[in-house]
């Protein structure tokens, strides 16, 4: 018996000092599904943001469908192809705004997945002027010699994008309290535009009576709150500050296609909370 009770408490020290020569696997890794002092993003979350950029805008041709809409049956048109002068061209300007976002976050170990919703209301956009004139030709007035025309197309268009949002996935890796990440998805949002173009000049003939003729027409289209769509892109991070909040650095770009083709660059900061 005295043996067998020795052998036991050998047997047991043997175990215990092997045992304190492993790794503690748990320790190691948390939780599963966690790698080591990786944050837990799992969950819903929503936030608040603030935003400073430019919105790049090419105006070129905006007012174009205004004019040939205007000049369908005049021979200036016909002759000079007036609506596709080359009045308006690029503008930048800065912005700044306010908003928010929601999302969803699936974890595996280090690697997040999620998609996104994010709203910005501000104030983004600018406006163009511009004057072009030209003589020339009017060959589709006859007979001979015709009409000799001195046009000046003059025109102003403007475009401000008051709310954008997106509709992104996102991809990040979680590294400690840190997640960056990248996204991508469609970008839509509401915008005023406004358009003014004036076709005025003379057309004259020394052969015809009376010798000249003044030409006068404008043209003008206003529309607040207008539907726009195109798509987004970017990326960012985020950190966990305490608790459930966390912090937020993001870089966003959103394409817009027409009326005004126009491309918004933003740096966000925010603050948000998951849950």
């Amino acid at each position: 018996m005295r043996r067998l009770v020795v052998a036991m408490m050998v047997a047991g020290a043997v175990q215990a000092a092997h045992a304190a020569d492993m790794p503690d696997y748990y320790a190691l890794r948390g939780p599963v599904g966690y790698g080591t002092g990786v944050v837990n993003w799992q969950g819903f979350y929503v936030g608040g943001q603030a935003s400073y950029g430019s919105s790049d805008m090419n105006f070129a041709n905006s007012t174009s469908s205004l004019v040939s809409r205007q000049l369908r049956y005049a021979s200036i048109e016909q002759s000079g192809q007036v609506s596709q002068w080359p009045i308006l061209g690029r503008e930048s300007q800065h912005g700044h705004g306010f908003g928010g976002f929601v999302g969803y976050n699936s974890q595996w170990d280090d690697i997040i997945l999620g998609v996104e919703a994010s709203y910005t209301h501000g104030n983004f956009g600018g406006s163009a002027s511009g004057s072009l004139g030209y003589t020339f030709a009017d060959v589709i007035t006859t007979p001979a010699p015709g009409y000799t025309d001195e046009i000046t197309y003059s025109a102003t268009s403007k475009f401000k994008v008051t709310d954008s949002g997106s509709l992104r996935v996102r991809a990040g890796y979680a590294w400690n309290n840190f997640l960056p990440y990248v996204f991508g998805g469609v970008s839509l949002g509401r915008a005023d535009v406004a358009r003014t173009a004036v076709i005025s000049g003379t057309q004259t003939n020394p052969s015809a009576t009376p010798t000249t003729l003044n030409v006068y027409i404008p043209a003008s289209e206003s529309q607040g709150g207008r539907f726009i769509y195109g798509y987004a892109a970017g990326l960012g991070v985020d950190m966990m500050l305490f608790g459930n909040l966390f912090g937020r650095v993001e870089w966003e770009y959103l394409k817009y296609a027409g009326p005004i083709d126009t491309s918004i660059n933003t740096g966000r900061v925010g603050l948000g909370y998951k849950f």
